[in-house]
């Protein structure tokens, strides 16, 4: 039975449609985006398509998990274009909220997953997280599903989605989807546009950083710290490019590695590409 597409504006409504469909033995699955979708949130839609009878996309920028230097204002939106992308990729209903339909006034509770927030993309972004992850919890209680769908390009963030979702007992599945990259190699994301022509050729040194410590690993290099360098040094090659961290971290726990990898590793990375902050990854094991 095919479910009549509509657009939710509050967690109210977008409930009482879920436990409607939830009573009629509906598979639920959400896809949560702050919108100016490509080709890898696209990938994440279809992926739910394959796990659940519906499923569901929101859009919501979410104001709480910028700092207050970045990007929030200039975030591109295009709400029209967006859904209409997403419904051809398969998507049954959507949830896109004003920020005070999430945020009722003087709201002051927040989720913090302690540890894994701390590294990474936490250091440098204090308060990133806890943004993150509030708002993730808030989009499962409006949206209710059975299974959540996020991409692996955000690795930190999916860790602690899928820590907090263990630690505070949702019976949700969380689903990672492996990175979708351009033809050249470098990781789609909406801040791309954002990259001036040069900017676009510079950035792909993040790739060919992975790729060189990748090929090290299979090679039999276990070091970190040659790793590490391995990765770095295209990189740093690069005129237009300014590490915030490139680092070797354990893929569960994102723990140190001192000396060798002994288990499977996350080779993690934040890059400023003249002044577009841009994040990749790769697994090592």
């Amino acid at each position: 039975m095919n479910i009549p597409f509509e657009i939710f504006r509050t967690p109210a409504a977008m409930r009482a449609r879920v436990e409607d469909l939830r009573r009629d033995g509906r598979r639920v699955a959400v896809v949560p985006t702050m919108g100016a979708l490509h080709e890898g949130h696209l990938d994440l839609v279809r992926k739910a398509r394959g796990l659940a009878d519906v499923v569901i996309l929101t859009i919501f920028v979410n104001p709480t998990q910028f700092g207050p230097n970045e990007d929030l204002a200039k975030y591109p939106r295009d709400e029209a274009g967006d859904l209409a992308k997403a419904r051809a990729a398969g998507i049954d209903l959507a949830f896109c909220p004003e920020a005070s339909a999430m945020y009722p006034k003087g709201a002051q509770t927040f989720v913090e997953v302690r540890e894994l927030q701390k590294p990474l993309c936490g250091a440098s972004r204090p308060g990133h997280f806890a943004g993150v992850a509030t708002i993730v919890a808030k989009l499962f209680n409006a949206t209710l599903p059975h299974v959540a769908v996020f991409g692996e390009k955000d690795y930190q963030q999916l860790a602690i989605i899928r820590r907090m979702v263990r630690d505070l007992d949702f019976a949700i599945e969380i689903v990672g989807v492996p990175i979708v990259r351009e033809s050249d190699g470098l990781a789609m994301s909406s801040r791309n546009a954002y990259l001036s022509a040069a900017d676009r050729k510079a950035a792909l040194s993040l790739s060919a950083g992975l790729a060189a410590a990748e090929a090290a690993y299979k090679a039999g290099e276990r070091d970190a710290a040659k790793l590490v360098a391995a990765a770095r040094a295209p990189i740093e090659a690069e005129s237009l490019t300014r590490i915030d961290y490139v680092e070797l971290r354990d893929a569960e726990e994102l723990s140190t590695i001192d000396g060798n990898i002994q288990r499977k590793a996350v080779l993690a990375m934040a890059v400023f590409v003249g002044t577009t902050r841009l994040i990749d990854n790769r697994v090592l094991s």
